[in-house]
């Protein structure tokens, strides 16, 4: 698929690399307020310019404002544009896992039986998300951050790096863990 990026800074060039190991065609770079040599220019111009018909979004914008980029979700969702999902060829995800549109699933990544990343999602290298393990949308897991069985991290959520959700954890929506955090909260 033909693929435009929501985003033009680090993670853009994080993802637009994910987005062609799974085989798409990065062309270009969307960005509401900034210019430059790989940017086509703001979303308003370049729904004109590529219609949703055509070309598909990957999600490039990072989590230092997780609520601007579910807005930006909203806009691309509502324009009609697909958002694939993005799975590395070298993640591991469960036939019996479900990874929603947008999710992104990067190298060295395991996703175990029955577990559901939700919308835009993010997991970072070498995550593990443990069986029957919900993820909410639009939550970054950073890298080596493992998820024990029958977790659930609510929405809008950042796990930072080398944390570990314990079995049947529950983190609340908006929730941020700094990193090496050991979640013990659980849900019944």
């Amino acid at each position: 698929m033909r693929l435009l990026l929501y985003g033009s800074r680090d993670f853009a060039a994080t993802v637009g690399e994910l987005a062609r190991h799974c085989g798409h065609e990065v062309v270009g770079r969307v960005d509401d307020y900034d210019t430059g040599p790989e940017i086509i220019g703001p979303f308003d111009r370049v729904l004109e310019s590529h219609p949703p018909a055509d070309y598909g979004f990957a999600l490039a914008i990072g989590y230092n404002n997780l609520p601007a980029r579910w807005a930006a979700w909203q806009r691309l969702r509502a324009a009609g544009y697909r958002l694939p999902p993005l799975i590395h060829p070298r993640a591991y995800v469960a036939d019996s896992a479900h990874i929603s549109e947008g999710a992104m699933v990067m190298a060295g990544a395991i996703v175990d039986v029955r577990v559901s990343i939700d919308e835009a999602a993010v997991l970072w290298p070498a995550v593990c998300v443990n069986h029957d393990a919900y993820i909410g949308a639009n939550t970054f897991l950073s890298p080596s951050v493992t998820v024990c069985g029958h977790a659930r991290i609510g929405a809008h959520s950042f796990i930072g790096a080398g944390s570990i959700i314990v079995d049947h954890g529950a983190v609340p929506e908006a929730s941020f863990l700094s990193m090496q955090t050991r979640y013990t909260e659980r849900h019944t």
